[in-house]
């Protein structure tokens, strides 16, 4: 009897840790398509799973970090929602690619269209909105957004809690993006395949340089030999006859 009631709290408490874990792990998050390298551009995607088993998702709200201010974001298009893009004027202007921006994007908007039956991210379902960032800063490991998702019964979750060192997992995390090591961006590498391009047609000018060099020296050559020939033929001929006459007169 002990024995089976040991085993049912048991049981109770397992099932009990992975309902907490799943609810835990069910919040908004952002990760890079493939990596996010300090000083690039990187696509990130924001996942939005439904908590809610009798309402569905119709808004979702990223604010961007004011203290690494993004000059660069463009969402792509999803289907059935409506994308609000906010600038705000910034204090300190960034400079990007030798220009200096006074603005940069502070929100972005997702909010879903289309008829009640059909609308916003519903039970059981999750939702992801992407977009291209750049420039990525190089002076932090992370940026955090805080994002705020609204249903369609008026509940609002707001994940804007930061999560602190050494800490658990706070109630309602904010979305992190891990920032990678600086790389060579595509920038850079179309400017080294364009130096290596330029070497290339650098050796390829110096080689058709040589051969249009080396082609006149050939002519000259052949010429010469053929004068020499010429010449000795044409004194053959002089002696030929020299000694004809000779015998000729004998």
């Amino acid at each position: 009897m002990n024995v089976s009631r040991i085993a049912l709290v048991g049981g109770i408490a397992a099932s009990t840790v992975l309902i907490l874990a799943g609810t835990a792990s069910a919040h908004v998050s952002v990760q890079p398509q493939g990596e996010a390298a300090k000083g690039g551009y990187a696509t990130i995607n924001f996942k939005v799973p439904n908590e809610r088993d009798n309402a569905s998702t119709t808004k979702l709200e990223v604010n961007f970090p004011t203290d690494h201010p993004l000059a660069s974001v463009m969402p792509q298009p999803v289907p059935g929602w409506k994308i609000v893009v906010t600038k705000s004027k910034l204090a300190k202007p960034l400079e990007v690619h030798g220009n200096k921006i006074d603005e940069a994007v502070s929100k972005v908007t997702w909010s879903a269209e289309g008829s009640k039956n059909d609308l916003g991210i519903r039970p059981g379902q999750f939702q992801q909105f992407p977009l291209s960032v750049g420039q990525l800063p190089e002076d932090t490991d992370q940026l955090v957004f805080k994002a705020i998702q609204t249903y369609d019964n008026k509940d609002v979750v707001r994940w804007i809690e930061e999560q602190k060192d050494g800490a658990e997992e706070p109630e309602s995390p904010a979305p992190v993006l891990k920032l990678t090591a600086a790389t060579t961006d595509e920038h850079g590498a179309a400017a080294d395949a364009d130096k290596a391009g330029a070497a290339d047609a650098d050796r390829t000018k110096e080689e058709h340089t040589e051969t249009a060099s080396a082609s006149p020296s050939s002519s000259d050559t052949t010429a010469r030999v053929l004068g020499i020939v010429g010449i000795l033929i044409g004194a053959a001929g002089v002696a030929f006859g020299v000694l004809t006459g000779r015998r000729r007169t004998a």
